[in-house]
């Protein structure tokens, strides 16, 4: 049994590092996918994580399973695909901002073949109080199909479900069809992590308070929305309310909201769901998380960049 269980996309992010003397980008290799992030975050703060996922039958797919490991996550299904090869994705970031722009190479990629039966085999393996999702895995099937009928299936078990969804605009025919897929997934969780970037695509609006408001409608207990460096703005049963970010010299973005969500429910893991949260303790956790993703955001890649247990609570 698992505290948390994170499903998804597991891939290999190759993130430009710097440039030759002859100004040609340099690449490294890192492990990533949201998903995957977001359980090495929560277990290197202590969570019981499990993943479920699909790689490749190759080195890349090697590398990603020994990253969970080694990282204290349950590997055990990582499933292999015999035909398609691990997912590639060419991170860029821009000059000064560190802002990261995405170029897939997914064809359709092992992640995208993660089946029903994978995700309720893992689920019933697992027993998890947390599910999380993103929504990556809903751009195409079977994973579409397979992310969707594990979430309803997590929430029979009587497990919370989160769901992030890390919108990137390549994988989608459409921004309409990404819009109406990400949707699908809204009254199947019970706590969202938005960006406000997705909050304006997904919402239609840039306004916290009423973005949160529509997204709640949807039957979300707890809706968060990250801000950068600003921190994150909270929608919790009808209360509302903003908690500060910590200030860092920012290095790299890619992977602060996984660092940001994963810290978020290792915490709530530990504590008693069956009854409202109060507003100190959500604050507290939230502060906490915000802490997480500015160690994150301060070194490269996605889950080398992610902070321990013992380095988020020496940040005050």
């Amino acid at each position: 049994m698992s505290v948390i269980t994170s499903i998804g996309e597991i891939l290999i992010d190759l993130t430009q590092t710097g440039t030759t003397p002859e100004g040609i980008p340099e690449y490294a290799a890192y492990p990533g996918g949201a998903p995957a992030n977001l359980a090495v975050a929560a277990a290197r703060l202590g969570a019981d994580v499990s993943f479920v996922g699909k790689v490749g039958k190759d080195r890349f797919g090697e590398l990603l399973r020994s990253s969970l490991e080694v990282n204290g996550v349950n590997a055990s299904c990582l499933y292999v695909d015999p035909k398609e090869s691990t997912t590639l994705t060419v991170v860029s970031l821009a000059e000064g901002t560190r802002e990261r722009s995405f170029t897939f190479y997914r064809s359709p990629g092992a992640d995208s073949c993660l089946t029903q039966e994978e995700t309720v085999a893992g689920l019933a393996a697992s027993h998890p109080r947390i599910m999380h999702f993103g929504s990556v895995s809903l751009t195409r099937d079977p994973a579409q199909s397979a992310l969707l009928v594990a979430a309803a299936t997590a929430r029979r078990m009587g497990a919370l479900v989160s769901f992030d969804p890390n919108y990137r605009e390549q994988l989608w025919p459409s921004m309409a069809d990404g819009v109406y897929r990400i949707k699908q997934a809204l009254p199947l969780c019970d706590i969202l992590k938005i960006s406000e970037g997705e909050l304006r695509i997904i919402a239609g609006t840039g306004d916290w308070e009423k973005g949160a408001a529509q997204l709640a409608s949807y039957g979300i207990i707890l809706v968060l929305i990250t801000l950068g460096q600003n921190g994150v703005f909270y929608r919790y049963r009808g209360k509302t309310g903003h908690v500060p970010g910590h200030p860092c010299q920012v290095k790299d973005t890619n992977g602060a909201g996984d660092a940001f969500f994963g810290a978020f429910l290792s915490q709530i893991s530990n504590i008693d769901l069956s009854t409202p949260m109060s507003i100190p303790t959500l604050e507290r956790v939230l502060d906490f998380s915000n802490r997480a993703a500015s160690i994150a955001v301060s070194r490269s890649g996605a889950i080398p960049s992610l902070p321990s247990l013992a380095e988020v609570e020496a940040l005050e």
